[in-house]
């Protein structure tokens, strides 16, 4: 399989992930609304926001450099700008769990998901820095890197993998929940709807990488 069928293959099931996401939270869960008196509507800002914003946009500026027909400067400032925005949108994402929490009177960052979410969330947000200083502003010399690309391609491809079993473990937890508190089903439609998400969710991840080591090799 050629690197344009791998990027066709990873806009396709990130897109699907995004539509199963909001059909579930749309229409089998209470809605979404960071500013709501219900604190469900308020939690699922944080699914949408981390799936959307932070793992859908990361992995799509992972691709720009193969999607966006122009100049390498170019498609590194649009590699930055989606990077800066996906963070953005991973910070309301978080606000949005521990206002729930809060509201709730739960405790915050206890499970194995939080964990790891946090850990991605907060090495996703030093990589970027390193990035910036090092390839866009003040700009190291071109020694040093021809030395951090290795490094921070590898970085990258890991940091979206952490944020995809953030995710799964996140689906996980919450499908548990609802079967303790809303006596959720296995075989009823919201939890088949839930395995999708999460199947699309991990393809995504896995067409993404596979996009960036076919181009590599290719190279």
């Amino acid at each position: 399989m050629s690197s344009y069928g791998t990027q066709a293959l990873a806009h396709l099931f990130g897109i699907l992930a995004i539509i199963l996401l909001l059909v579930w939270l749309l229409d089998f869960r209470e809605g979404i609304d960071y500013d709501s008196d219900n604190g469900f509507r308020v939690f699922n800002v944080h699914p949408l926001m981390m799936f959307m914003g932070f793992i859908f946009l990361g992995g799509e500026a992972i691709l720009s450099f193969q999607t966006i027909p122009s100049q390498r400067q170019t498609k590194k400032f649009f590699h930055m700008m989606l990077h800066l925005i996906s963070i953005i949108l991973g910070i309301v994402g978080l606000c949005a769990t521990f206002k729930f929490h809060n509201m709730m009177g739960f405790p915050n960052v206890y499970s194995l998901h939080s964990w790891i979410g946090i850990c991605t969330f907060c090495l996703s947000g030093l990589q970027w820095l390193v990035g910036f200083v090092t390839f866009m502003f003040p700009r190291a010399a071109d020694r040093t890197r021809a030395r951090v690309v290795p490094w921070h391609v590898a970085g990258g491809r890991a940091l979206l993998f952490m944020a995809v079993c953030a995710a799964e473990t996140g689906l996980m937890e919450k499908y548990g929940f609802l079967r303790a508190k809303s006596n959720l089903q296995p075989h009823q439609r919201e939890s088949y709807l839930i395995n999708f998400t999460g199947l699309a969710i991990l393809l995504f991840g896995v067409f993404v990488d596979l996009s960036v080591s076919i181009r590599r090799n290719s190279v």
